[in-house]
Order: C-alpha cells, then structure tokens, then sequence
C-alpha cells in the first residue's frame, strides 16, 4: 500500500463490488448471517404447532443447528461466535424436543452444567435471570420456551420431587416471571410512569407470555386474577393489531417465534395472530434450513453504500444519475408515514428495513438523512421528507441530552436508553439540513444540537473512548465495541459544519488517542491481536485518515489491503447485536467498511498530507 496506485486499484475493484450489489429497483439489501438461536426458536415452534405436518422443516433446521457447533458443545449466535447460555439453551430445547442427534443433546448439556452450575430447571433460571438483570424483555421468552419443552418438564419434575432446591410449586411455570399483560390494555402514554420490566417494542411478547402463563398459574390474589382475566381479550385484541399483515414482529423470527409458540400453548391455536406468526416463521426458512435473527437490513446498507461511494464517482464506477434518482426514490417511498403501531411514534422517520415489520430509528432516520443530501437534486419532494424526518429526530430526543434508538426512554432499560454514536449520527444529520429548514426550526435544531454535545461529553470515558449500544466485539471486555463506537463518533463529529466547535474538537481529539492506542500489533484493530477484524480496522483508519500518526495509518492500511486483495468474498465478523445482545454479521459490511476507508485515504493522498 506504499503508493497511490494500489489504493486507486483497490478501491476501484471494491467500488465495482459494491456497486454490483445494488438491486434493480435502487437499494442494497445484503444478508445477514445465519443464526442458531433464531432456528431453534423456529424449530420448536413448528414442533409445538404441528410436528408431521413440518417434519420435513423441523429435520432440516436441526441439520443446519447439527452442522454449526462448536467444539465445546455448545452454540453462538452466529456461526462465528463462541458458544453462550442462551443459544445453548435454547438449541438442547430444540434438539431435545424432536429427539434427534441424541450425541449433540448430552454434549449441550455437559455445556449447560458448566456455565449455570447445574441441569437443575431453578439453576438455569437463576442464571438467565442473571445475565439479563431488571430486564425482562428476553428473560421471560427464554425461560418461557423451556417451559413449555418436555424436557425441561422433566427435569422440573425429578428436581421437585428428588429434594431438589425449593421454590418449585406448581411445576415448571414457577419458574417463569409473571409478566404484567393487563398493563398494555392502558394507555401508552402511561407505560414510562408505570416503568414496564420490558422494553416499549416487546408488547407482544408482554402480552403472549403474560398470558400464557396467567392461564397455567393464575396468580392467588383475587382481585388481580379477575382483573387478568376481564382484560385478557383486549390484550390479545392489541397483540393482534400491533401484528404486521406478513406476521413478523419487527421482522424478527425470534420475537414472532415466542409470541406464537405462547398463544399457540395458551390455546389460541386458531387465532389469526398465531397463523400469521406461524406463516412468517415458514417463509423466514433459508434454503439451507437456517434462519436470520432479521430479515434484512436494507435500509441501513443502502445509506451506508451511498455514503462509501464519492459523490464525484460517476458513470459506471459510481453512482451515475440514473442510480441516484432511483436510490433517491427508493428512499423516499420507505419513510414512514403513520404512527407506528409497536413504538407508537410518529411519523416522519426511516426503518433499518423496507419491510413492513420494521420500526422507525434514530440511526437508519439520520443515515437516509444524510443520503438523501449526498444524492443531490433538493427537489420539493426531498425537502418535505428531510422536514418530516429532522422534526421525528428533534421530538425523540431524550431527557438527558442523548438519542434513543426507537422511542423515549421508559426508565433505565439496556434498549431505551441513549447512544453516543447513534446521538453523533443525528447530530451529523441536524448539521447537515439546518440550511434548508424553516427559521422556526432552526432554533429547535441548535438547543438539541447543544443538548447532545453535552451527552457525549458526559458519555466520553476517561481514556477517550465511546461505547455503542448496538455494536459489540465478542472478544473484548463485557463484549462491548469501543472501536466502533468510538470511531463512529469521531467520524460522525469531524463532517460537521457549522456545529463543530471547541467541545467537538476536544472530543474528537480524545477519541483519536484512544483508537491509536487500541491499535493491535499486526497492525488492525479488534478484540485481539488473533482476532483484529476488516469492520474495525476499516472505522478506525477512517476516524484517523485526517490527522492519525503516518505510521499507524500505514500499518492499517497494510493490514486492510491484505484481507481485502484476496479475490474471495470478505469474511463478516459478528460485530452487530440485535435485541439483548444477540450477535449477527452484515455480508456487506467488510465490503462497504472497507470501500469507504480507502476512498478516504484516496482523497488524503494515503497519509493525510
């Protein structure tokens, strides 16, 4: 990489790829990687709804979970992620409940008495109540789904009646929180003050397990019992309504797996909400028997895509304007534009996806944002819709200065919260159109503007570093993502106008310390030194291009070009985390990550001179 030719070559044959990506209609859709915890909530779902009727699925989706773990026995969310308890779990339920590859059941088992101390059912429990702390939005699924396994009944079973540790009356429904359903038939409005043990999107799982284990062990008081009870038909009636015609919750097979196994189990088999899950579930199969944690992110990889590629590419090797005006209009026809019925915001902002299971969020809102003023031609169209978008972004913004993702923060939840990176994003986004918006909105973007650098300072750790919320790296300390979001924001900040001042640049400043520090010695950045990866690495040099140290920027782009001039397809590396931490890949992230780094050192002449 020591002359300017092989990073023209490079990034040409990289923006060749990418380019090649792009569908007819004007959008990148990518794929993500395969998940062994979304297939065995999948499997065990069609086993409970009709076992021959799916044999066929069922046998093929357990090949896929056979064929993908690892050699402790135990599974990871994605194909390359080290085993953990809930994939685990979740896979010996699946593979338990068909009885098939007996070998793989005790090997999982062995996995589950080292990491929760033992098979006993008020072990494990206590263990997944453990990882998941005060919140229950993906507690209460887990242990709902081995409740309802005959296995895990057995067990619950022998322990109670062996001697085994207490506090197993009723069977193995004791073993499940009793979560509040009868609180969703209030109004929204109210859930912040009623501080929900669940996240505001995950209402349907609320209400499905709720229920389902109210109809096994109503509680003993009276009074809450009859009032469960009068409002449970209304409950299911807003499960049923906050459904998407195609039945995927959010797009997501495991969130519709847990509601339609639940409603199923609670004797709803006939109900409308249960077929549509169940019909989401069948159509969500791959080909080669697995199923993604999402259908896609489309969205999110087309804003990422138009950002990679230079505005000044044109004709074949860039966006020619015939790719703009159909990416332009791609884009606009996926804004939102009526309350949406999960997060019950309103309309104006961008989903990760085109699909209709997905939510408008605070980062895919900024992304199309920015996009859309990278693509050029400010017709009246495009101005109305950046309108409508600024102003969704100005009215989410939470009490302490930073971006939720979906919707206002009900307490202190992992996925209410605010996030730096997704905070510097939209600030990047409010910089950008604060031209062209109304002079009543002005003032409204330059408090919330100033509102959010101080959340960032706030948030900024001692050593320089941002932590993301949905961004990770399995190998670093409590699995958090420093590099990303570190690198986000400082990127983010640095293309700001007439928002950057001295607070931004002190900021931007600290985070370029942390990430040369953080450098690997092969020259990457990463979890380890065995483990730097392509996304990393990519973010990384592209944070530092325009003031880093030579030599580390050198060293980088060394390492970059070695994993990327191989010919083959781009290894992904599990870098994203879906809903409590479940961890995916992006096919065209090393690709796009990649592209945009190069084209950035392009510009700088390789070192920033």
């Amino acid at each position: 990489m020591s002359d300017r030719e092989s990073v023209e070559r490079l990034k040409l044959k990289l923006r060749r790829k990418l380019l090649a990506e792009m569908t007819e209609d004007g959008h990148w859709e990518g794929r993500l990687s395969s998940s062994a915890l979304a297939g065995a909530i999948a499997v065990f779902t069609l086993c409970k709804i009709d076992f021959h009727k799916y044999r066929g699925r069922i046998h093929q989706g357990l090949n896929w979970i056979a064929a993908n773990v690892n050699a402790d026995g135990g599974w990871g969310d994605s194909p390359e992620s080290p085993s953990n308890l809930t994939a685990t779990l979740l896979c010996w339920v699946a593979l338990s409940e068909a009885e098939k590859h007996k070998g793989l059941i005790a090997g999982a088992e062995e996995w589950i008495r080292r990491a929760a101390g033992s098979l006993e059912p008020m072990d494990i429990r206590d263990a997944i109540l453990e990882k998941y702390g005060n919140d229950r939005t993906f507690a209460a699924p887990i242990l709902t789904m081995c409740a309802l396994s005959s296995r895990f009944a057995e067990l619950a079973e022998s322990q109670s009646s062996s001697g085994g540790k207490g506090g197993i009356g009723a069977g193995v429904w004791d073993l499940v929180p009793q979560l509040p359903f009868e609180l969703s038939v209030l109004p929204h409005q109210l859930f912040g003050w009623l501080r929900l043990t669940v996240v505001s999107y995950a209402l349907p799982a609320l209400i499905a397990i709720g229920y389902l284990r109210h109809t096994k062990v109503p509680t003993r008081n009276r009074l809450l019992r009859r009032l469960r009870d009068r409002v449970s038909r209304r409950a299911l009636e807003i499960a049923q309504e906050m459904q998407p015609v195609n039945g995927g919750y959010e797009e997501a097979s495991p969130l519709t797996g847990f509601v339609t196994m639940s409603l199923n189990a609670a004797g709803e088999w006939d109900s409308q909400t249960v077929a549509r899950g169940l019909d989401f579930m069948v159509k969500s199969m791959r080909p080669d028997g697995s199923w993604p944690i999402d259908t896609n992110l489309a969205t999110w990889v087309t804003t990422l895509s138009v950002k990679a590629i230079p505005e000044d590419a044109k004709g074949t090797d860039g966006l020619s304007d015939v790719r703009r005006e159909r990416i332009r209009d791609w884009l606009l026809s996926q804004q939102h534009e009526e309350q949406h019925a999960l997060t019950y915001g309103a309309p104006g902002g961008w989903a990760w996806s085109d699909l209709i299971g997905a939510m408008p969020d605070a980062d895919d809102t900024p992304g199309v944002l920015i996009a859309l003023r990278r693509l050029g031609e400010m017709h009246a169209g495009v101005r109305r819709a950046a309108g409508k978008g600024v102003r969704w972004l100005l009215d989410l913004r939470n009490s302490d200065g930073g971006m939720p993702t979906f919707s206002r923060g009900w307490g202190k939840l992992p996925f209410d919260r605010s996030c730096p990176d997704v905070t510097a994003h939209v600030i990047w986004a409010l910089d950008a159109w604060y031209d062209d918006l109304p002079s009543d909105m002005r003032g409204r973007v330059h408090r919330s503007i100033s509102a959010h650098i101080r959340y960032l300072r706030r948030a900024q750790h001692g050593e320089g570093y941002w932590v993301p919320l949905w961004f990770g790296n399995q190998w670093m300390r409590e699995q958090q993502g420093p590099i990303y979001g570190t690198a986000r924001v400082v990127d983010y900040l640095r293309s700001l106008t007439w928002s950057a001042n001295h607070a931004t640049e002190m900021m931007i400043a600290g985070g370029c310390k942390y990430l040369i520090c953080a450098q690997n010695d092969d020259g990457g950045w990463g979890g380890t030194i065995e483990k730097s990866s392509i996304e990393e690495t990519a973010l990384a040099l592209k944070a530092l291009l325009p003031e880093g140290p030579k030599d580390v920027i050198m060293r980088g782009l060394d390492w970059l070009a070695a994993r990327v001039d191989t010919g083959r397809d781009l290894p992904p590396a599990p870098i994203g985390l879906y809903f409590a931490k479940l961890w995916y890949s992006e096919r065209l992230y090393p690709l796009i990550f990649a592209l945009d780094a190069l084209e950035a050192a392009s510009r700088l002449g390789m070192n920033g001179e």
